[in-house]
């Protein structure tokens, strides 16, 4: 064989293979499927531990044409300071759901519970509620307090309504915190000066947590009225690392 040919002959193998090669790394990078997240583990906290945080104006869906009717949950990660969106309610991203009447209610997200949003996935989360204002809770409860059903903490005794002890009591008419005008009436006031919400994160951390009040920019009950724009809710809290006995804020 000439040196001609030789040559387009290895040219030719050359090619070939050159070609396989490539139609392989794209055969292989057109069927990957798409990049596996982290969606079951809770996200890295970037909440440092003991620093009070405030949250302002957190929205919920509400329509006051259909109370009653169950809105879409509303996800947030105390960990994170962070809306969560609802197609991560199976995971372990949020700390706290809104859910119920008014999407109201507060529940912790734990993945054991058949009746909590988050079941299904790894969060360790749970809820309970103190009669103590917020500065004097200071004692972290054991891990057996906590609940961890659905819709937990809502609606006060002392309030119409009621389902327990709640970080809110609603006034039907207006006559429990209101004078009895049309606009006292329907009005929901935050109790943070006798309750304080304890919940576990999803990642087995603690928080304690101040509801303050569920309408826009308006942040004490002078300023709550019927037609006040409603549910954002207002809350402040601290975080406390896993195997805590106490909160402080440093």
């Amino acid at each position: 064989m000439n040196t001609l040919s030789c040559f387009k002959r290895n040219t030719y193998l050359l090619l070939t293979g050159l070609c396989l090669l490539l139609t392989t790394a794209c055969s292989k990078n057109d069927n990957a499927g798409p990049e596996k997240t982290e969606g079951e583990k809770p996200a890295q906290g970037s909440v440092p531990f003991y620093k009070l945080q405030r949250v302002e104006n957190f929205s919920v869906e509400t329509d006051d044409k259909n109370p009653t009717q169950a809105k879409t949950a509303a996800y947030y990660s105390l960990e994170n300071k962070a809306e969560v969106m609802a197609l991560y309610a199976k995971t372990a991203r949020w700390d706290v759901a809104f859910n119920g009447l008014y999407n109201s209610f507060l529940s912790g997200n734990n993945g054991q519970d058949a009746s909590n949003l988050g079941y299904g996935a790894s969060g360790a989360g749970g809820i309970m509620i103190v009669e103590k204002p917020f500065e004097q809770v200071t004692s972290i409860p054991s891990d057996a307090e906590f609940k961890t059903k659905g819709t937990l903490v809502g609606t006060d005794n002392l309030g119409d309504f009621g389902e327990g002890t709640g970080w809110y009591l609603y006034d039907f008419a207006g006559t429990k915190r209101g004078d009895g005008s049309y606009n006292k009436q329907h009005v929901a006031y935050a109790l943070p000066e006798i309750r304080t919400i304890i919940l576990r994160t999803a990642a087995g951390n603690y928080a304690k947590i101040k509801m303050i009040s569920c309408y826009k920019d308006a942040f004490t009950a002078d300023r709550w009225f019927r037609e006040t724009p409603h549910m954002f809710f207002t809350f402040e809290y601290v975080l406390a690392p896993k195997g805590s006995t106490k909160f402080e804020i440093k």
